[in-house]
């Protein structure tokens, strides 16, 4: 692909196969206003923002990145050697981190919350061998199903795990794009509600969750995972994620051993959710029903 420059002309951007990479900016610096502007709107468009070359960025810094977007949003287990309390510590070492982190299926973060984490901030400290992480685009997997499946995907209310998680609609229409994206996480659904609020509703049975658990998987693995993007990290990367429009799921490898890839440190920080999920459209109409 072609490289075009962005728009404020303050970073290159480079198209990949999901979102764009980022050249040309030191995040570790102090970034001015207007910079952080484009990287808002590029974010938005892109979806995925890899930032290269970044060296090792601190936790104390990765949180004040993610505070140009929202306040940070803590929900996930603290490990000892997170260098912040917003800071989530990966690693495939349970000493120097919390272990076996997205391996449940595919899945937005937060989920479960009233409003799901808008933005989700990694940086890889400590780069191994092996152990890439798997990001996947949500608009296109909707656009993409027969009409018959995309109604009955229409109809379907997501309920989580956690007792006291809210239902939320399987798709709905992102906040600030507008397009359509998917509510869900394979390993945390306690079931689904088809035809939410109306007299129709019907929670489905044991065996109806898991089927359809399995025919959304089947979306982000069909075509030999075509849709999916594969993250091989390299030292420096600092991914920005728009949290709503894109899935993600951690490759097997890692959970490699330190003795086979060397130790993978990953550190993430989330940002809170700024609305719940709704569709701001009639499916009905758009589906000729």
């Amino acid at each position: 692909m072609g490289t075009q420059e962005s728009i404020s002309n303050f970073y290159k951007l480079t198209p990949i196969q999901l979102g764009c990479e980022v050249r040309g900016i030191d995040l570790k610096k102090d970034v001015p206003k207007e910079v952080i502007a484009a990287i808002k709107e590029d974010v938005t468009k892109h979806r995925i923002l890899i930032f290269k070359d970044q060296g090792v960025v601190s936790g104390e810094r990765h949180v004040e990145i993610a505070k140009w977007f929202a306040e940070p949003e803590s929900t996930f287990y603290k490990h000892p050697r997170s260098p912040h309390p917003d800071v989530f510590r990966v690693s495939n070492d349970r000493t120097e981190g919390c272990t076996n982190v997205g391996r449940t299926g595919w899945h937005i973060d937060g989920s479960f919350q009233e409003a799901p984490f808008a933005y989700a901030l990694y940086h890889m400290v400590s780069v191994p061998t092996n152990g890439p992480t798997m990001f996947c685009p949500l608009t296109e997997i909707i656009e993409e199903l027969p009409r018959d499946q995309r109604i009955r995907w229409e109809r379907l209310y997501m309920i989580s795990d956690r007792r006291s998680g809210p239902i939320h609609p399987l798709i709905y229409t992102h906040p600030l794009s507008k397009k359509k994206v998917l509510c869900f996480h394979l390993g945390m659904t306690e079931g689904f509600v088809w035809d939410y609020k109306t007299p129709q509703q019907r929670v489905t049975s044991e065996e109806e969750t898991y089927a359809l658990l399995q025919e959304i998987h089947h979306e982000f693995i069909k075509d030999n995972k075509a849709r999916q993007y594969r993250h091989n990290w390299s030292v420096g990367d600092f991914i920005l994620s728009d949290n709503l429009s894109v899935a993600h799921e951690a490759a097997p490898e890692t959970q490699l051993p330190r003795s086979q890839v060397g130790l993978r440190v990953l550190h993430r920080v989330t940002t809170l959710g700024c609305s719940p999920p709704v569709k701001e459209y009639d499916y009905r109409k758009e589906l000729g029903l």
